[in-house]
């Protein structure tokens, strides 16, 4: 992610040390992404990822790491946090909590087929139901709360246009969110943020295999629905317009559902929940991108990306097909 913290070798090499990891043998800022200060760790033992927090607590924080630990301990395809010799996985540098996860191998896949699409939704329901059993719970900290406290907040960014928009979709959403088919969506811990910079492929193109999915610093207690819908937000569009391509979508759910079918609810209320990915999606930019903060390395997403989705999900609900 953007180097907000700057993590210097004489830092790396102690935890390192404490991690029993070896001699650092080079440390490498990450510049994607806008969350947190991540750096490419290279040690004696293995290739690892070095993140410093600069948002979530030391009392937030275990619920990532040990979701993480969990996972990879039921063989899904997850980075898992590196423990000390007391079994601790969260450590801090300069005050700040930091976490050591192994590096996954291979690449990101930016123009996904049905192949990958796949892939990653069957992967994804495989989490779903690893995490079932998950004894911690954080409610997904991104979600209609704070959708509704942001959103005042970036309204006076906007046009007409966009505010009537943004209004009108957080109230549907607040309606949606007291319904009874909503309480009745199945709930656990999800990823909330699967997209296709945080999945790793490895292999010759056209048979790369799906190494692992990372980033889960958004991560909570919410519906599976809605990271299914953020996934498909994301894996399967048109980027220039934000249009879902059909084909990929159909083949991301149709794996996902061989290994999680879907309840009726689910399928009724996919197309609702689409529009609230996008929503979320687009609150988050327009934060990001009107109340930057400093980073050596930062680089805000467009939020105009988002409102397109949203405006093609309005104007054209999809529905799987059952």
């Amino acid at each position: 992610m953007a180097v907000f913290t700057e993590v210097t070798r004489a830092q790396a090499q102690a935890l390192a040390s404490h991690l029993s990891l070896g001699l650092v043998q080079e440390l490498r800022g990450i510049s994607a992404g806008i969350e947190n200060t991540n750096y490419f760790l290279t040690t004696e033992r293995g290739e690892y990822v070095l993140t410093v927090f600069e948002r979530l607590t030391f009392e937030q924080l275990p619920f990532y790491l040990r979701l993480m630990q969990h996972l990879a301990q039921r063989a899904v395809l997850v980075p898992e946090p590196q423990a000390d010799a007391q079994g601790e996985i969260l450590h801090s540098i300069g005050g700040k909590p930091a976490a050591v996860v192994n590096k996954l191998r291979g690449g990101h896949q930016l123009a996904p087929d049905l192949f990958h699409c796949q892939q990653v939704g069957a992967q994804l329901a495989r989490m779903h139901l690893a995490g079932q059993d998950f004894p911690l719970s954080q409610p997904n900290l991104r979600g209609l709360p704070w959708w509704t406290e942001t959103v005042p907040v970036v309204l006076p960014f906007l046009n007409a246009s966009q505010a009537e928009l943004i209004s009108t979709e957080l109230a549907f959403q607040q309606q949606l969110a007291a319904s009874a088919s909503y309480a009745d969506l199945p709930r656990g811990p999800i990823h909330a943020d699967l997209f296709r910079d945080n999945v790793m492929f490895e292999g010759l193109p056209g048979r790369e295999k799906l190494s692992g999915f990372f980033d889960f610093y958004f991560a909570g207690v919410d519906s599976w629905l809605f990271d299914l819908a953020v996934s498909l937000n994301d894996w399967c569009i048109d980027l220039a317009s934000g249009a879902l391509d059909e084909a990929r979508a159909s083949a991301f759910v149709a794996a996902y559902e061989k290994e999680r079918p879907l309840s009726g609810a689910e399928h009724r209320l996919l197309p609702a929940m689409l529009r609230a990915a996008a929503l979320r999606f687009w609150i988050s930019r327009l934060w990001d991108f009107h109340l930057p903060r400093d980073a050596a390395l930062l680089k805000p997403h467009d939020p105009g990306h988002f409102e397109r989705v949203l405006r093609a999900r309005v104007a054209a609900p999809w529905h799987a097909m059952p």
